[in-house]
């Protein structure tokens, strides 16, 4: 499984790259603030709403600590897709939040 942490993705928002990043905590949990123009696909969500996704782009994964969003990288390269963990989740992020 592919991993980056969570500066790599502060450094790469910061040089304006277009990122897809997908937060798969629960709705609640995201209330709480999330890292700006990331789409919320909740974990159990993922499955369902794989149709949404494109497989030739890039996904970061992120939840609260990187366990859920590690699942959910494992998940997607089974079917193809394209996608990184973002290693410490929400709780390594020191970034803006919105």
């Amino acid at each position: 499984m592919k991993e980056i942490t969570a500066k790599e993705v502060e450094s790469l928002i910061k040089e304006r790259n277009a990122l897809n990043i997908i937060d798969v905590r629960e709705v609640d949990e995201v209330a709480e603030g999330k890292i700006p123009n990331a789409v919320n696909i909740p974990i159990g969500a993922v499955e369902s709403r794989i149709h949404e996704l494109d497989k030739s782009k890039e996904y970061i994964m992120v939840c609260r600590s990187g366990a859920r969003s590690g699942s959910a990288t494992e998940f997607l390269e089974s079917q193809g897709y394209h996608a990184i963990n973002m290693q410490g989740g929400m709780l390594a992020w020191e970034a803006d939040v919105e």
